[in-house]
């Protein structure tokens, strides 16, 4: 056996030597050959599963990236991790398992490249908590890495108009208030999710993705592709042969993940419109990469940072119109161009921002999906982060300007997103209304729900200019109105959340950044003196451990803190 090199630092130590031999007879078996035993071994992470149309064409990509690899002089080796399905647990207790899996995705990636001794790695993501599981096993590895990105459906079309998973969502609203019948319900049900690929607007999936490109950690063009493409099957194999040269340069995640890089994709998802969730998970990203990563930081970069794009659920456009005009690259160059994006961040292209955007051209002329900065849909941050005595360390709200930019209203409390479902769907919810969603955070859940089921029966009943809603939940990136989420601390945890009652005002300000009970001081602090905890509902599993391990949403409600 040869003597290990840069490349195989990992590979050789369960390979080289005569002692190795039983692993190199099992290796034999999943089709090593002799040479292959000389190679840099590059583990390709596929999230492919049939339970969501996000991930049912991974295993084509990952057999794309192992050949990439092989063909630059490595061994792929394909292996699987976890994915489940927001789109079909949302509204369900399912729905808890959603932010634990990022947890189990990354631990899982850890666990198999950690024992397997793989020497670089592919990760290929399509679902929402997909991608930062897969970053955060990049990080905490801290081996040549590049992220793929599954890529985006192809919108549905219903009567002429584009069509989603969110669509669907907000039909229900539409039905409860008789603006549609059976039949039309079950024609937009049939007709929103053509085929393969993540959900279509600027939602989580399409959101992180575009923040993971932004971060240096993809390729350039992975974030804005057709799942069901050419161009996406060539992204693959270009990633399987990049891990090699990262490999030869000595290039791993920790020389790509800086502060630096964070504000670049803090920048990239304001100019999107991008999802709350990116508050989420960017911080739970930099956490696992040692980098200190704030809701502050979100508040100093918003200042400056104009939202350009028109793309849904607040815009009109979806995925696959920004992938027609060019994708993220121009709009990346436009934001270096206005010293918006750090130029001298590393990549997985070997080069830094500012060099692999040399030579990218501007969108063109005639198209409105990207605005220029002279005519922004917002002038600054949509990404608000709100504090308040409700939420003393934080709350994030996704106000784009169309729902106004304030809301003074009634509290009307919910203990379970079901039961506001079914306050809202019934009647019960009336105008003026703030809808008061509680323990649904992440010890609370345990996990910590999106609420696009209740955002989407507002909008789809016409209330999203005439209520507001409130949760220490998250939202998925398909909800919009006047919602503020990720309320800490959380009400399990005896915030005041937690004392919130029937009839209480409560406001909220998106230009001062604040959300207050107009309660006084002394009658909250009445009520958290008689508050008392309820045990979690989970005894045993996996929401047990979480409810256990998980810290606040405002510190990316990660399960191995400091």
């Amino acid at each position: 056996m040869s003597s290990p090199d840069c490349t195989r630092q990992h590979s050789s130590i369960v390979v080289d030597g005569a002692d190795r031999a039983p692993s190199r007879a099992m290796l034999r078996a999943v089709g090593f050959t002799d040479a292959d035993f000389h190679k840099p071994v590059v583990g390709v992470a596929s999230t492919w599963s049939m339970v969501t149309p996000c991930n049912m064409h991974i295993d084509r990509l990952a057999v794309e990236a192992s050949k990439g690899a092989d063909q630059a002089g490595g061994k792929g080796v394909i292996f699987g991790t976890i994915t489940v399905s927001d789109g079909i647990s949302m509204g369900t207790p399912g729905m808890r398992y959603s932010l634990v899996s990022r947890e189990i995705i990354a631990d899982s990636i850890e666990a198999v490249a950690g024992a397997e001794g793989f020497d670089g790695l592919v990760t290929i993501g399509g679902c929402d908590k997909n991608m930062p599981g897969c970053v955060m096993a990049m990080a905490r590895l801290n081996r040549p890495s590049v992220f793929v990105y599954g890529g985006t459906i192809v919108p549905g079309l219903h009567r002429g108009q584009s069509a989603d998973i969110v669509t669907v969502f907000e039909a229900v609203g539409k039905y409860a208030g008789k603006q549609i019948d059976d039949a039309e319900l079950k024609e937009i049900e049939k007709c929103s999710i053509p085929g393969e690929g993540s959900c279509g607007g600027m939602y989580t999936a399409n959101t992180m993705a575009s923040a993971i490109e932004a971060l240096g950690l993809s390729l350039p063009d992975s974030s804005a592709q057709l799942a069901n493409s050419k161009d996406k099957l060539a992204d693959c194999e270009r990633a399987g042969k990049a891990v090699l040269e990262l490999l030869k340069k000595n290039i791993r995640p920790s020389d790509i993940l800086s502060k630096k890089a964070f504000e670049n994709a803090i920048t990239v998802v304001i100019a999107l419109g991008g999802s709350t969730n990116a508050v989420l998970h960017l911080i739970a990203m930099a956490h696992t990469a040692h980098i200190k990563l704030t809701l502050e930081d979100f508040e100093r970069v918003g200042r400056k940072v104009p939202v350009l794009a028109d793309l849904k659920p607040s815009g009109k456009y979806n995925m696959a119109h920004f992938v027609r005009i060019g994708g993220l690259q121009p709009l990346l160059k436009m934001l270096l161009d206005q010293g918006l994006l750090h130029g001298d961040c590393m990549t997985v292209t070997g080069k830094t921002v500012a060099e692999n955007l040399a030579n990218v051209g501007n969108y063109a002329a005639d198209q409105d999906v990207v605005r220029p900065f002279s005519n922004p849909i917002k002038a600054d941050s949509h990404l608000r982060i709100l504090r308040g005595n409700l939420a003393p360390e934080g709350a994030v709200a996704k106000i784009t300007g169309k729902e106004g930019s304030a809301f003074t209203g009634k509290a009307i409390v919910y203990e379970s997103e079901e039961d506001s479902l079914k306050g809202i769907l019934s009647g019960e919810v009336k105008d003026g209304h703030v809808i008061v969603i509680r323990n649904e955070g992440p010890k609370g859940g345990p996990g910590m729900r999106e609420m696009l089921g209740p955002t989407s029966a507002i909008m789809g009943k016409g209330l999203g200019k005439t209520i507001a809603l409130i949760t220490d939940g998250r939202f998925s990136g398909g909800s919009h109105g006047f919602v503020v989420g990720h309320i800490t601390p959380e009400a399990a945890v005896g915030g005041v959340l937690a004392v919130v009652q029937n009839g209480d005002s409560i406001i909220i300000d998106a230009l001062k950044n604040e959300i207050n009970l107009a309660v006084p001081a002394e009658e909250i602090a009445r009520r958290l003196q008689a508050w008392k905890p309820t045990p979690c509902k989970e005894k045993r599993g996996t929401l047990a451990k979480y409810a256990k391990l998980v810290s606040s949403a405002s510190d990316g409600a990660v399960t191995d803190a400091d």
